[in-house]
């Protein structure tokens, strides 16, 4: 039973058969999420068009990239994101190990400091307001230079309207890592808690 707060739509026409196509291919299903976008499909095409400009930026490690958006992701409280992201890293050949670990990062002891600083500024850019400080700021300069710090600072915005959106919507994990074999993800600590979404 579908838990969105929108019911799906049926994926149609020749561009619902390429998504569906496509989306098979990858996950071996049509996420439901597509079919609750379905309904604004201009909402739909521009937002994934985005997402393909975001995933070909190539001033930041794709490691550190990765890192970023899921840590983004689990500041906000999005099952659906980290899922995916976590996911996304084992198809792409990335250090899945320490993907699964982003959800507790500030526990974990597989981090370096460099990544420790890129997932505090991810996290840090999605509360309200905003706590970046002038120290965390200056030192991801230094460690990434101002290309890498603004493409940094965009796929964290980016993800954070991703996972607010999904989250609004009743979009959920859909299971995609535990479909491949990858072991679960780690559990935010017991006290962790979403960052607040108003001031």
């Amino acid at each position: 039973m579908s838990t969105t707060r929108i019911p799906p739509a049926e994926v149609t026409g020749m561009f619902g058969r390429f998504v569906k196509i496509m989306t098979q291919r990858m996950f071996g299903t049509t996420p439901e999420s597509i079919g609750v976008m379905w309904h604004h499909k201009q909402v739909f095409k521009d937002g994934m068009g985005f997402g393909r400009k975001v995933e070909a930026w190539d001033k930041l490690d794709p490691n550190l990239a990765t890192y970023a958006s899921m840590a983004a992701s689990a500041a906000v409280g999005c099952s659906f994101c980290l899922d995916l992201g976590y996911y996304m890293s084992h198809h792409k050949g990335l250090d899945e190990v320490k993907a699964r670990e982003v959800p507790q990062w500030r526990e974990s002891t597989v981090f370096t400091p460099l990544e420790r600083r890129v997932m505090e500024y991810a996290e840090a850019m999605c509360t309200a307001p905003v706590t970046v400080t002038d120290e965390l700021a200056a030192a991801l300069l230094d460690d990434l230079g101002p290309a890498g710090l603004v493409e940094l600072t965009a796929r964290a915005g980016f993800a954070n309207y991703s996972a607010r959106s999904n989250i609004a919507l009743g979009i959920r994990s859909e299971e995609f890592a535990e479909a491949c074999g990858l072991p679960p993800l780690s559990g935010r600590p017991a006290e962790a808690t979403p960052v607040p979404s108003s001031a």
